[in-house]
């Protein structure tokens, strides 16, 4: 599969940047947003904010949001909260403007996550076994998901839940051992494009698709016409770990990011 970085339609993504321990060099990270606007951040779990020992609770990073850290019961996923946390903190700190002393997030009507105060930046969080990932952009709206490479999806008819008839098609064209990672690709986009959008489990997947690898990707209606013009950027990226991830962003103009929920889906009266 390609790893298209800066595709030829949309606003440019770079590569994400790993980073190996909070306490190190943000500088890639600063650079991406200098450059493009938008930078992608992943980083291993076990990196960032170690469980205390005997189990105590964790504080510091984004403490305001310490009521949904306490309503998770299971530890595992509290501490997978407070890392995702963690890392957001030092990416707001990696902003042009330095980022607030304090970053609080908050959510929004459909539980998306935005830092408060922060009017110019939208973000977005994945997490995938062991690896957290974390989109940022000044430009509009944006959305990343993560899935491991090699995760079985093309089997059991799950390719009919999530594709639409054009998409279908394609994966059919495909040679055998194509269609599993041409299926994981495909969801990657989804998930990053329904978490732009702000429209979550309510946009199916059967309602908007994309073309095969390696070609410009705009989203597509269900009969494969195009649906987002150069507004819109998507991105694939195979990650060493054994992930593959999907950026969705949306470039809302230099002066127009007043309604962060303008063009949340395909548009279908687009000629």
């Amino acid at each position: 599969m390609t790893d298209p970085g800066n595709s030829t339609i949309g606003p440019p993504v770079g590569r994400p940047r790993r980073v190996a321990a909070l306490g190190g060099s943000w500088d890639g990270v600063r650079a991406d947003l200098a450059a493009y606007g938008t930078a992608v951040v992943h980083a291993d779990l076990a990196d960032l904010v170690p469980v205390p020992p005997g189990g105590g609770e964790p504080r510091g990073p984004l403490d305001r949001d310490r009521s949904r850290y306490l309503d998770l019961a299971h530890p595992e996923v509290r501490h997978r909260h407070a890392a995702s946390r963690a890392l957001l903190e030092h990416a707001a700190a990696a902003l042009p403007d330095g980022g607030p002393d304090a970053p609080e997030l908050a959510y929004g009507p459909t539980g998306r996550p935005y830092l408060r105060g922060c009017d110019r930046v939208d973000i977005s969080l994945s997490q995938a076994d062991g690896l957290l990932l974390l989109g940022i952009t000044t430009r509009g709206l944006i959305g990343v998901d993560a899935e491991p490479a090699e995760r079985p999806m093309h089997q059991g008819g799950l390719s009919r839940q999530v594709c639409t008839a054009y998409e279908l098609i394609t994966l059919a064209a495909q040679a055998e051992e194509e269609r599993n990672p041409a299926l994981v690709r495909l969801w990657t986009l989804k998930e990053a494009y329904r978490k732009a959008t702000g429209q979550g489990m309510r946009f199916d997947f059967t309602e908007f698709g994309f073309g095969p690898d390696g070609r410009p990707v705009p989203v597509r209606r269900p009969d494969g016409s195009t649906g987002t013009g150069e507004e819109w950027g998507f991105h694939t990226f195979e990650l060493d770990s054994g992930y593959r991830v999907g950026v969705a962003v949306y470039d809302a103009g230099p002066d127009s990011l007043e309604d962060m929920n303008m063009t949340t889906g395909p548009d279908h009266d687009r000629a």
